[in-house]
């Protein structure tokens, strides 16, 4: 077949992923190829060139001779008739064709007729006189509507005056159409195995390129900063991405793959790439399990001695043993120094402005993507079946377990259960046992009284900048009682309603079935048993569902105990609640209950309000856990570094023993001192709120770099200490932090049934977040959860783990490979610029020795 046989043969409305059988049948290849073979060279690369340069085609095309052939398809299409392409060399032919040229423009200015009303109203002898030549294997043909579907009215404005021929015009309108959908179709099907299964080509990762319009800064030096400051800065944040490495590859914590590769370090990683799977081999939802979630395997014991050195725990052989086992993590003299020579980063004035510069080159590199790729992102999204935002799975990454339900839902509960259990003893008040129905008639209430709003739970204008009165809406009717009752896991029926509403919470979960959550229980530390008392409400009340994982919270509430009289010292927290952890992981058949409860815990969070006066520095001299026993409360870096120590040595344990480790994520940033966030950096895989990393260029850069997930609540935020239209999220999520969107308490912040929902919902009205951009932060949200590996295998794909477009599958995640190659690229941009002058600083170093 000729090259302009092809062209001809193409219909423009054609979907490309269906080409022509006849053209097809000459090439088992994909359609991106068929260019390179029917055309010269320099057409495919002016074909492909196309949406840069439209008239670079025009100029190639009237080179080989071809405008001829596409003025005669015009005519063809006037005069409705099916013709094959035209030898150039017949001049009778050619001639008709230029007979019937002439008529069609005759008729054009007689009647002041739009192309498209003139295809509509039919017709004309403009093709009656085109005979066949060259005939191609099939005949086209093309309807009066196909006609008016190819050329629409809304080309060009009515009275534009065209600088070419209306037929030049309009068929490089209608190629630049068929390319860019050609090119939005190779991109769907870049790295689809599937697609094309003749072509077996040995691809890296690192092949997989997206086509779309990428902005680049050219140059020697793209950085806007001196060359003294760009040195000093690449210097020091390299220094603080190794220092973040090294705190996650002793604890056993995530870091990313690309910052990693850059480091050239050897963090270990357990996990192994796979290939991209179509979803009738891999399906979207994992496969359900038959037996009992409560029936695990329990290892052999290890009668292991553990004993606390210095406030961390460490394991010993035998009882007499003087050597710990060498399970490493870092001494607090080592962490004093890091922290202070972070903090003294943080405040360097030319890093400030270097980092403040990327951030904002950042930025508005995206709004130039968005500009460029907004539509070729919705049309790589429409292209997919089945899939669209609201069946794709979002994680909760950040919500507390005695407020996941909303207010409505909490007053049926409780309606309910008075309804159906009024003699049941709930409590016991002054040694008098009482029971539900007792409880409400001390309080003067039936069931008809309570009503939303005297709950009174939902957080309003008064709660702002006031956590102690927020803390107080988790009193139903403001009394504690009915917490303790409905909301507590250990009480007088230990837990059984708070139980019953969780699996409640849960049932609409699995309903909705592509939400999730990581619902957060407390464990306050006041007692050596209270681990057993929580896996053992959770194993009796089947507390259990595949779309909920469990994240332990440890309140900052040392002075409260200490002046209640209920402890001695700091290291008595720590015992209650390290101790039993190691213990069971030592010895699982002596505490079977916490051993199974734990395949469900994913980490630690610490919480509490931020905003509490303290010293956030402390020296390498700080009193030790044993010796604290003053009343005042530790500050926020000290009891983040003894969990994140006794954490290192537990998970270097269980790791060792075939066991699942545990993350820390606690609540950093929301307000306090900026200190906290440096904290949130050395030593948290992930962290929620992160408000503050707004005033802090240097430490946002560098969560960037490190790509730390943030679980963000911005209705949270809005009622206790920032308005929502100041919230950063938009500049976050631009800038390409790795931002979700949670929902942190339901009961005081949300009205509906599906919480998480109406935070995406109202986020992307207030921002006015596209598709594409709700799509990317339901796929972060999966990404920085706790969900087993398996798990997010079936939500995102075998191949999530790999790097930018290899790692996504648009088919699960219904997010561009357009997004995900934008952000990879930036990154790896950002990285190269730093890593570049560091290296040839090293090397320059390296040669004056």
């Amino acid at each position: 077949m000729s090259a302009r046989g092809v062209l001809l043969k193409c219909d423009m409305n054609s979907s490309f992923d269906q080409p022509d059988p006849a053209i097809m049948s000459m090439s088992p290849r994909s359609p991106a190829i068929l260019l390179n073979d029917f055309f010269s060279p320099e057409v495919a690369a002016a074909m492909i060139m196309i949406r840069h340069d439209s008239r670079t085609l025009l100029q190639v095309l009237e080179d080989q001779k071809l405008m001829e052939a596409m003025k005669q398809s015009r005519l063809a299409l006037e005069g409705r008739a099916s013709f094959a392409p035209l030898a150039l060399d017949d001049a009778d032919e050619l001639g008709t064709a230029k007979e019937g040229e002439e008529d069609y423009k005759r008729r054009t200015i007689q009647g002041n007729e739009s192309p498209a009303g003139h295809a509509g109203a039919g017709g004309g002898g403009g093709g009656g006189g085109v005979g066949p030549a060259g005939v191609l294997s099939g005949a086209l043909s093309l309807s009066q509507e196909d006609i008016v579907g190819v050329l629409p009215n809304e080309i060009s404005a009515p009275y534009e005056v065209p600088q070419f021929p209306i037929e030049q015009i309009e068929k490089k309108l209608q190629l630049q159409r068929q390319l860019n959908a050609k090119v939005m179709e190779q991109d769907r099907h870049s790295i689809a195995p599937e697609v094309h299964p003749d072509e077996q080509l040995p691809f890296d990762e690192h092949d997989f390129v997206a086509h779309f319009q990428r902005v680049s800064i050219s140059g020697e030096d793209t950085s806007g900063v001196p060359l003294d400051d760009l040195e000093r800065a690449s210097t020091l944040l390299v220094k603080a991405l190794e220092l973040r490495e090294k705190y996650m590859r002793n604890s056993h914590q995530a870091f990313p793959q690309t910052t990693a590769r850059f480091l050239k370090s050897t963090h270990s990683s357990t996990i192994t790439h796979q290939e991209r799977k179509s979803i009738a081999d891999h399906p979207v939802n994992p496969p359900q399990s038959t037996q009992s979630p409560w029936v695990v395997e329990i290892p052999e014991d290890l009668n292991y001695s553990i004993r606390p050195v210095h406030g961390v725990f460490e394991v010993f052989p035998t009882a007499e043993s003087t050597e710990p086992l060498p399970y490493q993590y870092t001494r607090l003299p080592d962490f004093v120094q890091d922290m202070q020579m972070m903090c003294s980063m943080i405040a360097d004035g030319p890093l400030k402005s270097f980092c403040y510069r990327r951030l904002s080159y950042l930025y508005s590199k995206f709004q130039l993507h968005v500009l460029l790729n907004e539509l070729r992102e919705l049309a790589s999204q429409k292209a997919v079946p089945h899939r669209d935002f609201y069946n794709i799975r979002k994680v909760d990454t950040h919500i507390h377990a005695a407020s996941c339900m909303n207010q409505k839902h909490l007053l049926r509960f409780i309606k309910k259960t008075l309804k159906n259990s009024a003699d049941e003893v709930v409590t016991v008040t002054k040694g008098t046992p009482m029971t539900l129905a007792q409880v409400f008639q001390s309080m003067n209430l039936t069931t008809y009284d309570l009503t939303v709003d005297m709950l009174d739970v939902h957080a309003d204008r008064n709660t702002f900048h006031r956590f102690d009165k927020f803390n107080a809406k988790y009193n139903p009717i403001g009394e504690s009682r009915l917490r303790e009752v409905f909301l507590k896991t250990d009480n007088y029926l230990n837990g059984k309603y708070f139980a019953n509403i969780i699996k409640e919470v849960a049932s609409d979960f699995e309903e909705s079935k592509y939400q999730n959550a990581e619902l957060r229980l407390s464990i306050y530390g006041k007692s050596p048993d209270e681990w057993y008392k929580l896996a053992k409400w959770a194993i009796d009340g089947n507390v259990y569902s595949d779309n909920i994982r469990w994240l332990i919270q440890i309140p900052r509430l040392y002075d409260i105990f200490k002046t209640n009289q209920l402890m001695s010292s700091f290291q008595q927290i720590l015992d209650n609640v390290f101790k039993p952890l190691f213990e069971a992981t030592n010895n699982p058949s002596k505490h079977p209950e916490i051993h199974t409860f734990l395949q469900y815990v994913i980490g630690f969070d610490s919480v509490d309000d931020e905003s509490k006066p303290e010293n956030p520095l402390f020296d390498g001299d700080v009193t030790p856990p044993a010796d604290w026993t003053d009343v005042e409360n530790p500050p926020y870096a000290y009891y983040i570094y003894y969990m994140y120590a006794n954490m290192t040595v537990l998970n270097h344990f269980r790791a060792a023993r075939g066991m699942n480790t545990f993350v820390l994520r606690p609540h950093c940033g929301e307000a306090g001192p900026v200190q906290h966030l440096v904290c949130g950096y050395l030593m948290a895989e992930n962290i929620s709120h992160g408000l503050l990393l707004r005033k802090v260029p240097v430490l946002q850069y560098l969560y960037y770099l490190a790509q730390i997930g943030i679980a963000m609540s911005p209705l949270s935020n809005n009622s206790l200490f920032l308005n929502y239209d100041r919230n950063p999220f938009p500049e976050y999520l631009a800038r390409g932090l790795v931002v979700s969107l949670s929902t942190d308490d339901p009961l005081q912040f949300h009205y509906t049934k599906e919480p998480l929902m109406e935070e995406y919902s109202i986020a992307a009205q207030v921002w006015k977040l596209s598709s594409c951009d709700m799509c990317e932060l339901a796929r972060n949200s999966v990404l920085m959860s706790g969900f087993p590996h398996k798990m997010k295998q079936h939500w995102l794909g075998p191949n999530y783990t790999r790097e930018g477009v290899a790692g996504n599958d648009i088919t699960r995640t219904n997010v561009p490979d357009i997004r995900v190659a934008f952000r990879y690229e930036s990154l790896l941009d950002e990285l190269a610029n730093i890593f570049k002058v560091n290296n040839e600083q090293k090397m320059q170093y390296a040669s004056q020795q």
